[in-house]
């Protein structure tokens, strides 16, 4: 748990630095993505927040040009208070048979690559899916923008963002979710930070990675990971789902502990949602946010007067109905 919460705050200690650069490996760019293959075909990909001669996600869209059957990549590159440019693929440009990295056309921009920037805004309004790694310390306007702009999209973020309340409300109302994550659950990112800034176990000088447990991926596109039920065996018993002192719900300490008949609310692990099913499940809030039903006493779950960890709550749908 230690381990957990220091890597967190190294990250968000990072990503809030002036040079914020930290970049995704192409492993697990490949492993992610691998599962999003037919939703590309025939659309323009924007990676507004890369670095493109770094970057590996514009990498391999560049070199899975044809495969995926896009129609365009575009990627911007952020260039704080100086101008930038943005490198496009979009055909064979040098006729040498293939579409890869070397028919990137590149093109000045007026500013700094900044995606909240007009220029940015105006080429993400023309794109269909946006896939990166944004700024952990402007996730929220990040996704607020794409949504807005009503984007597909794949990005990268902090677990913790689950608790933020416009990127949980999101989630509650079945506009995002997450996707399959890391390997392991470990993200590992090469930085041109100073090491110093990382704690004892989280950069490793050998490989020159920095390793983070606390990401995930993060998107609004249909996968089959959402259709897929947990598996439910356990029965309710009152000796073991106790019911919290300050609201009408029952506490689950494990995804794989919910009960299968129980109709009532149950607060669960905020895990729960790397294998959320909206067809098995509703969602009805999270702990110390605004709930439809039911409603906090108080701020976050008691049991005996002991506080317990942060909780989602749901409800079996198909308990409900009779399933």
């Amino acid at each position: 748990m230690e381990e957990k919460k220091t890597n967190n705050n190294s990250l968000t200690k990072a990503k809030s630095a002036k040079k914020d650069e930290f970049y995704t490996q192409l492993p697990d760019i490949e492993r992610e993505l691998g599962h999003y293959k037919n939703h590309f075909k025939d659309k323009v990909v924007f990676c507004n927040c890369d670095d493109p001669k770094e970057s590996n996600f514009f990498k391999y869209f560049a070199l899975n040009f044809k495969f995926l059957g896009l129609k365009k990549l575009i990627s911007t590159h952020y260039n704080k208070g100086q101008k930038s440019y943005k490198l496009e693929v979009v055909e064979d440009i040098n006729n040498d048979g293939v579409i890869n990295l070397n028919d990137a056309a590149k093109t000045d921009l007026i500013g700094d690559g900044d995606f909240r920037s007009d220029e940015c805004i105006e080429i993400l309004k023309k794109v269909d899916i946006v896939v990166t790694n944004p700024p952990f310390s402007l996730f929220r306007e990040y996704v607020s923008q794409l949504v807005e702009n009503k984007k597909k999209f794949i990005v990268i973020g902090s677990l913790n963002a689950i608790t933020y309340k416009e990127i949980f409300q999101l989630i509650k109302e079945n506009e995002l979710w997450i996707g399959y994550g890391f390997k392991g659950g470990n993200a590992y990112f090469t930085t041109t930070h100073k090491t110093d800034e990382f704690a004892p176990g989280v950069y490793n000088k050998e490989t020159n990675l920095v390793k983070f447990r606390n990401v995930t991926w993060y998107t609004n596109i249909e996968i089959a990971k959402r259709n897929e039920d947990i598996i439910l065996y356990q029965t309710y018993d009152t000796t073991k789902y106790p019911k919290y002192d300050n609201c009408d719900a029952i506490n689950v300490n494990k995804t794989k502990d919910i009960p299968l008949d129980y109709s009532g609310a149950m607060g669960v692990p905020i895990s729960f949602l790397n294998n959320h099913n909206p067809n098995q499940f509703e969602i009805l809030g999270l702990d110390d946010h605004e709930l439809e039903y039911p409603n906090w006493r108080g701020r976050g779950p008691d049991i005996n007067g002991k506080a317990i960890y942060r909780r989602v709550i749901i409800k079996n749908k198909r308990f409900q109905n009779g399933n």
